[in-house]
Parts: C-alpha cells; sequence; structure tokens
C-alpha cells in the first residue's frame, strides 16, 4: 500500500477551519474542512467521508492545497470549445455581410444562414452549423434583418397607387347632424 501524501504544515486545522468558514464556494468549505481533519490526525478514509468524497479525490485536493494553498480549493471552470473561426475568418466573414452577395458570383441576392455557411465550407473548410453561425454573428454585433420583399421589376410610383387616401379632416356624419337639429 502507498504513502499518504504530507499535508503541508504551515496552516493549523484551527486556521484551515477558520478558512473554510469565511469561504464563499460550498465545495472549497468541504474540502477545506477534510484537510482539517487530516490535520488534527485523522484518518484519510474518515477525513474523505467528512468532504464527501473518496481517499483518492482528497490526494488530489491535498496536491492541490500543497501547491497554491486555500486558494487552490475552488473549482477552476474549464475554458470550454475553442470557437471554430479565428479572427483572419470573422474579419472575412464580417466583410462579406456587409458587402452583400454579388448573385452572379455567389449565385444568391441575399444571405441566408446556410449560404454563409456553405461559403465558409468551400473559403476554409470550417464546418459550421446555421445555430453556431447565428451565435457568431450576434456576438460581432449582427441581427437577423430581413427587408421587405419587392419584386425585381416593381414600378418606382406603383406601391403610392395602391395606397388608400384618408382625409386630411373628420368630419361628423350628416346623420349625427341632422339628429342633434331635430332636439
Amino acid at each position: 500500500m502507498g504513502q499518504a501524501i504530507a499535508v503541508r504544515t504551515d496552516f493549523t486545522a484551527g486556521e484551515v477551519r477558520r478558512f473554510a468558514k469565511r469561504a464563499k464556494d460550498v465545495a472549497q468549505a468541504r474540502r477545506l474542512l477534510a484537510i482539517a481533519a487530516v490535520l488534527d490526525g485523522a484518518s484519510r478514509e474518515d477525513a474523505a467521508k467528512i468532504g464527501g468524497m473518496d481517499r483518492q479525490t482528497l490526494r488530489d485536493w491535498v496536491i492541490r492545497f500543497n501547491d497554491q494553498g486555500p486558494d487552490g480549493l475552488i473549482n477552476i471552470p474549464s475554458p470550454g470549445v475553442p470557437p471554430k473561426l479565428g479572427k483572419k475568418q470573422r474579419a472575412f466573414l464580417a466583410r462579406l455581410v456587409e458587402d452583400g452577395p454579388i448573385p452572379a458570383v455567389h449565385g444568391v441576392v441575399r444571405w441566408r444562414l446556410i449560404d454563409l455557411a456553405q461559403w465558409i465550407f468551400e473559403e476554409f473548410r470550417i464546418t459550421i452549423a446555421k445555430q453556431t453561425l447565428s451565435r457568431e454573428l450576434r456576438s460581432m454585433g449582427y441581427r437577423k434583418l430581413s427587408a421587405r420583399p419587392r419584386h425585381h421589376a416593381q414600378a418606382a410610383g406603383a406601391i403610392e397607387n395602391f395606397k388608400k387616401a384618408s382625409r386630411n379632416v373628420w368630419r361628423r356624419s350628416r346623420a349625427r347632424k341632422a339628429s342633434t337639429a331635430t332636439r
């Protein structure tokens, strides 16, 4: 059976408990209490039960405590998945969105997410989902806007001819005037 890793001795069990009492992170407080139990002379098995973990996990936290002190017992958030598009790809995408599509070159009259995803694949060999591309564009400051559809052969004043003209001044109906005059 292996030898237990010694806990650093520059902290007493009481100091470690005070750190646990002041800790804002609950998980850090549990780990500190388990290490305080080890410093008090409890077995590693009992100390692990106090902290709600097994002996191997306690060993890992003791190593972190020895290296970084009480602050090393806070969970470090994972960095997550790196973005699919780098700065270069984002700059090209922003320029493409700003300039708009050229129908003869791009084969579309307006950009859709699926068209942009296809262009990104053809240009950079990066496969990106529509939802991911939508999030990327929103983080770059773009919003989904749809223009009012207009026929390419529409005359300039055609819409004005079909609009209903309302009267400039509202007038009372004649029936109302007649009914008020008879009173």
